[in-house]
């Protein structure tokens, strides 16, 4: 790896080729029109671009292509440049012996990459502003890639487990569905009955990442040693070379074939700790179409939890 640069990548990307530094300073200093362009402060805004993304932070802009991205930028004691597309946008961290055109050279070198990002994360946060969840009798959410609907129901008792799926009949219509009752009553405040919910959730995630864990784990010819269950907003999981495995309780949304990759995934790191082509290759013996599986993952929107 180059000593100067090292990118943060999100949840599952694969390694990035980091000669490209390389060639993009020597095209700036060859005289090539760069693709990246520090803006002055004093050039007005609506003239860059059309497309803008602000980090709340920003302290630095430019332009990638037709878009203007205002980044959060700091220095501190550090060996290598990296950058990163969260929630809020592109931040950048540089040590504090390196020139403000190395860092330009490094962002220039992935604007691509930050620009595909920046949208993806954007349009990720619009699929979830459609998906909050009205927490109420008769509202919806997915579980294992299904709809299940909540009903409340104080006449029912299921000790600590707060609720219980049922299959019940649709009224009026010749279908079954699948039925979250909860032990409450309809006076019951969306937040309590969105933390019954969230209780319920997180003990089926639990069992189910045991079950998943004890069946890839020979498959791979490793072991892990505990289990912990994660609530970040935008990682799936992680591995320890010790053998912990976190993995976000949030999984249950999907279908058990993406919980499942998610599982081999961090399973594999057991084996390989990193994103090498030696880890792809683990990962496919037991999950040959890991990369529609790694695709659902980052395309099907989630319930918010606000």
């Amino acid at each position: 790896m180059h000593p100067l640069l090292r990118f943060t990548l999100d949840l599952f990307e694969p390694n990035q080729p980091l000669a490209l530094i390389k060639s993009a300073r020597a095209a700036i200093k060859n005289g090539a029109t760069p693709l990246i362009e520090v803006v002055p402060e004093s050039t007005p805004v609506s003239l860059l671009a059309q497309t803008h993304f602000r980090h709340p932070r920003a302290s630095r802009e430019l332009r990638l292509g037709d878009a203007l991205v205002a980044y959060e930028f700091k220095r501190g004691q550090r060996r290598s440049i990296g950058f990163s597309v969260g929630p809020d946008g592109l931040a950048v961290r540089a040590p504090k012996w390196v020139a403000l055109r190395d860092v330009d050279a490094a962002l220039h070198a992935k604007a691509p990459w930050i620009l595909r990002k920046l949208q993806e994360t954007r349009e990720r946060h619009a699929r979830l502003a459609a998906h909050v969840i009205d927490w109420r009798d008769g509202a919806t959410l997915p579980f294992l890639g299904q709809t299940i609907t909540l009903k409340l129901d104080s006449q029912h008792r299921f000790g600590a487990a707060g609720a219980d799926l049922v299959e019940e009949a649709v009224p009026n219509a010749q279908a079954m569905r699948q039925t979250l009752v909860i032990s409450l009553a309809h006076s019951a405040t969306p937040e309590q009955i969105r933390d019954v919910v969230q209780a319920w959730l997180m003990r089926q995630a639990k069992q189910l990442f045991q079950q998943r864990l004890a069946h890839f784990a020979p498959l791979l010819g490793v072991q892990w040693k505990k289990l912990s269950l994660s609530n970040a907003g935008t990682r799936w999981g992680s591995a320890k070379s010790d053998g912990s495995i976190r993995l976000n309780w949030r999984l249950v949304h999907f279908k058990i074939s993406v919980l499942d990759y998610v599982v081999a995934h961090e399973l594999a790191h057991l084996r390989v700790m990193n994103h090498s082509p030696r880890f792809w290759d683990t990962v496919r013996t037991v999950m040959p179409d890991y990369a529609a599986l790694r695709q659902q993952l980052k395309d099907e929107a989630t319930p918010r939890w606000d």
